[in-house]
Parts: C-alpha cells; structure tokens; sequence
C-alpha cells in the first residue's frame, strides 16, 4: 500500500525561503500570518492528511460510493463520514475564508499549501470540500447581500457542502448548447428544470445540505452563452431569512463509474422545477461561475501536484528497497546480493523527473496562490491589476502543466516498481489511476490550452506574459555577475528571449489564418510551462544557497536545477518546432482519408 509523508521541509522552503511569505502577507494586511502560525497550521495538517486521510484512500477505492437507486441517496465509503466531521471540527474548511461570515481569513496561497498535502493524502476525499470553496467565492464576489448571510455562513463552517452545476448531456465546453431552464415563479423565487452530469458531491451523506450553483436559461435569454443566468440551489429548501424547509425538488439519478477516484461521487443530477434564487444579474451568469471555476482549476493543479509528490516518494523508497541486478560500473553494494535499482541510469532519470517537476511545480503553484492574495489586496490599484494580469496568464499553465506532469510523474512512479507497480496492493496503479482525472476536468488540457493562446496571449495582449518575463529579466540581471549561477542564468535569459519571439511569431501568423491558435496552443502551454519552471528552479537554487541549510539540501537543488536544465528543459525545443510547422500537418488530410 502506498504511504504518504507531507514533504515538509520543501513546503517550508518554498513558503519562507524562496517566496518570502511572511513578508509578503504583512503588506497585504494578513497580519496573523506569520511564520510561527504558518509552521503550526502545516503541522497541523500534516497530523490530520497522515493521521487520518491518507489511510482511508485505499478503502475508498475499494469500496467507491453506494448508490441507492430507489431514493437517490449516495453513501460515502467507510471513514469518510468521520473524516469529514474531524476536518470540520478542526475548522479547516473555512481556513482562507473571510472572517465576517466564519472563516480564518488566511492567505490563499497557505489553503493551496493545505490543498497539496489534502489531496496527496486522499484524491477522493478532498473532491468533497473542493467545490465548496469555489461556491464561497462565487457568492462572495456575485452573491445579494442576504444570499451571503444564508449560504456562506453554512458553507464556511462546512455543515453544508457545494457544487458546481455546468455540463449536460449535449454540453460540455460550449456551454452556448445549454438547455436547463429557470422559470420564475412569481415570488423572487425561479423554479430550475433540467439535467446536469458530471457534478463532483453531487449528493453524499457528509452533510444534511448541499448548495448547488447551477447555470441554466431565463425565458427571455438570447441564445448562445451569452443567455445564461446563474442560481443558487439547494438540496434542502432554504428561505431568504435562512429558515430551512423541505426537500427541493433536486435528486441525484445516477453515479458514474469511473476508472479512478471511485472514492468521490460524480453524479447526474435532476432538477424538476427545483426552487432556486437568482445569483448577480441576468444572462450574465457565466462570469459568476467563472470565479467559481477559475478557483477550481488551481485547485485541480494542484491534484496533479500532491499525487505526483506521493507517488515520487514511494518510488524513491521503493528503488532504495528493491535490490536487483549490478550497477554497470560495478558493484554498490558488495556485501549484498545485489545493487538497488537507485543505481540504475533510467531508475534515476524517471525519479530525478518528478523530483524536477514536482519541486519546480510546487513554487509555480504557491506564487500563483499568493498572486489570488495580491490580486485582491495589494495597496494600489496598478500592483491589484499586475497581480490579476499574471494570476489569469498562469491559471492555465498550472492546470494544465501540473496535471499532465502529474499524469507522468504517477506513470514513472509506477515504472519504477516494474511488474509490483501494476499490482493493486502496492498502490501505484491507484495513484496513475486517480491521476488520469485531473487532466479532464474542470476544462481538459486542450481547454487549457486553448485559453491561454486565445484569450489570455491574443485578447489580453499578453498582458501576464509581460509580466513574467519582465521577473525573469530582474531574476537575469541580479544574478548576471554570480559566476556560481552562470550556468542558469545564461540559458534562462535564452528562453525568455525565445518565448516572447515564439509569442509574436504565433501572434503574427494568426492574424492571417486563425488555425494557427488551434494548432499552436497545446505546444504553447507546455513551451510556457517549462520556461516557468526553469526560473523557479534557477531562483531555488540562488537562494539556497544564500540559505543557512545543509549541504546536502542544496546540493539536491543544485543537481535537479542542473538535470531539469539539460534533460527537461529541451523539450522546448520539440514544442518550438511542432509550432512552426503550423495548422498545415493537422489539417491537410481530409476527414475520409482519416479512415483509410
């Protein structure tokens, strides 16, 4: 069985040393988030992701959700109950929500911190928390003053849980096809009818009260996305002064089985005129659920993160454990039988991969968590804007990048125990498994793609890129003379350069023929990804050494930084040169000749 040990001493490195958090959340008024609470907070978590979560991902795996057909109800598998009664006990689902309506106020980039370990520890489990902090911001930001008083409160506490209501059956993406509608009923209430599939805690028995926000068609709505309206709709019927009534006319009809996470309810749910209140204005419901939804998709990211980090450390453990075979050097180990597969090249390289991707991806995460704190409470409006600029420009890189790296880094995990690593009980095949999700949901990594060369590079005027590239130029020039970091600087210096050339050039190219979006944005987000992750470990390795730690831990920055500079980082190379062979290969064949 797979065992999962918050990497602490990277989380802390990442927090302190390299972000400088405690600096950072003083100026932004978080004035209870200093370093002695942030380290108590992490340990914390730790206890309850150890203690607690990470033991019960196997059963829910086993077990998956009981659906009763009959009554619509979902039960979670054994643990889960209790689990989620200590975590609300412990108030840890309102940790980065606002104080007025229950919450700890914490930073956002200390929830995603807590997100990484929660979800290392137990996928499956923290799907049914998730949600819930998106529905807290959507209603924060969109909500009526007394929607917040009603919804919030339960919702922070953790007595009641959320979801997200967008797809259907003929909808996924284009959400312009939807057809659940909102009739009003004459009462300030609208009476919600439709079908919504794939809805993560659709229905469970964690909490008595779920908040649906659910997408749907006023009367009048014009057609295509611009015509939907966003509704707050609950299991159990709630009136405007928080009275709680009977039963709403939402029911769960069915749960899906699916390859991985069997341990969290993805459900199709029916709503037969169910009572339901307006969120923010008409027809302009699909901005609200954005704000839902972006926060989801960082949130996924960082999925990706805490099951690739899992999955390296018992790989690692398992290659010093497995003795097999003889380092072709000769002999490591001569007292025994045989070397640990640790001596092997590739053994290496597969763990030297996660180790560079999960590390450098943890930074990418974390700044992006402290960029959502900086976006909504830096001091002036132009530091809120860059923060909101960059924020926006990195959503779908750490979505889409994380996700995809932690689909590799499960798959060399798994690697790494040979014909073991297919065997359930070692509990590889879960990890590989629960991770294949990650890069589907909340917007597939073409989605992700797609926005970041669409909306966020062309609309935007690569407003964020700017951004970035103007960190890694003050990065370059502070450290242009560090001789010990010449070999970094030199080659991060290039890319930047790269990537604003190969921006302008896809730019250029789509004015003439808008294919090349479509055709270019899968290698544009990983191009970008990677070029991200080389200045967070280029930045690592600067103040590591300029840290107190041991020799050992910088070194161990030093050497990955070096292996993900020659061995990761020239995948960029690939991505350039698929993007210059522009829409032409994708689009030439015709789609009889695809059958042939």
């Amino acid at each position: 069985m797979s065992t999962y040990h918050a990497p602490l001493t990277d989380i802390r490195f990442a927090l302190h040393d390299v972000l400088q958090v405690e600096s950072l959340f003083s100026t932004l008024g978080f004035d209870d988030a200093n370093r002695e609470t942030v380290d108590a907070v992490l340990d914390e978590c730790t206890r309850l992701c150890e203690g607690v979560l990470a033991p019960l991902n196997r059963i829910g795996d086993v077990q998956g959700v009981r659906f009763d057909k009959a009554t619509g109800a979902v039960t979670t598998p054994d643990g889960f109950k209790a689990a989620y009664d200590q975590f609300v006990e412990g108030g840890w689902t309102g940790i980065s929500a606002p104080t007025e309506f229950g919450g700890m106020n914490m930073p956002h980039a200390i929830g995603i911190c807590l997100e990484e370990m929660i979800d290392a520890a137990n996928l499956a489990w923290s799907n049914f928390p998730l949600l819930s902090h998106g529905a807290v911001n959507a209603l924060h930001h969109h909500g009526e003053a007394w929607q917040k008083e009603v919804f919030l409160k339960p919702l922070i506490a953790g007595t009641w849980t959320g979801t997200m209501c967008l797809t259907e059956p003929q909808c996924g993406t284009d959400l312009g096809l939807l057809k659940t509608r909102a009739e009003p009923a004459g009462d300030e209430t609208y009476a919600i009818t439709g079908t919504k599939i794939f809805i993560t805690a659709g229905e469970h028995d964690l909490t008595d009260n779920i908040v649906h926000l659910v997408l749907a068609r006023l009367p009048d709505a014009p057609e295509g996305s611009r015509g939907i309206s966003l509704f707050v709709v609950p299991k159990i019927r709630v009136a405007r002064d928080g009275t709680v009534g009977e039963r709403n006319a939402v029911r769960c009809g069915a749960v899906e089985h699916k390859m991985g996470i069997h341990g969290s309810a993805t459900c199709v749910m029916n709503f037969d005129g169910a009572q339901g209140y307006l969120v923010g204005q008409p027809h302009k419901g699909l901005m609200a659920m954005f704000t839902m939804m972006n926060t989801a998709r960082l949130g996924v990211g960082v999925q990706g993160l805490g099951l690739a980090t899992r999955a390296y450390e018992n790989a690692l453990r398992y290659a010093r454990e497995r003795l097999q075979s003889r380092a072709l050097s000769g002999p490591k180990l001569p007292s025994k039988p045989a070397d640990p597969i640790l001596v092997q090249p590739d053994v290496r390289r597969m763990l030297l991969t996660c180790k560079a991707l999960t590390e450098g991806g943890r930074l990418l995460a974390y700044h992006a968590g402290s960029l959502v704190d900086s976006a909504a409470h830096a001091g002036d409006a132009p530091a809120r804007q860059e923060a909101d600029d960059l924020l926006g420009f990195l959503t779908p890189i750490v979505k889409g990048c994380l996700t995809e790296w932690g689909n590799e880094c499960t798959s060399h995990a798994l690697q790494c125990f040979g014909g073991h690593g297919y065997i359930a009980e070692h509990g590889m095949e879960q990890l590989a498994r629960d991770a294949r999700i990650t890069t589907l949901y909340e917007g597939t990594t073409g989605i992700q793609a797609l926005d970041l060369m669409g909306r966020k590079t062309l609309q935007l005027k690569g407003a964020g890129l700017r951004v970035f590239l103007g960190m890694i130029e003050g990065f370059c020039t502070e450290h242009a003379t560090d001789a010990a970091l010449a070999e970094f600087i030199g080659p991060l210096r290039e890319k930047a350069g790269e990537w604003q050339a190969l921006t302008r050039a896809i730019v250029e190219r789509a004015s003439a023929d808008p294919e090349e979006i479509g055709a270019a944005a899968h290698d544009y987000l990983f191009f970008s990804g990677y070029v991200a992750l080389a200045y967070w470990w280029a930045r690592s390795v600067a103040v590591a050494d300029a840290s107190s730690r041991s020799e050992t831990f910088k070194a161990g920055k030093r050497e990955t930084a070096r292996f993900y500079f020659s061995r990761i980082l020239p995948r960029t190379l690939t991505h350039a040169a698929v993007i210059a062979s522009g829409p032409a290969p994708l689009l030439s064949i015709t789609d009889e000749a695809l059958d042939s």
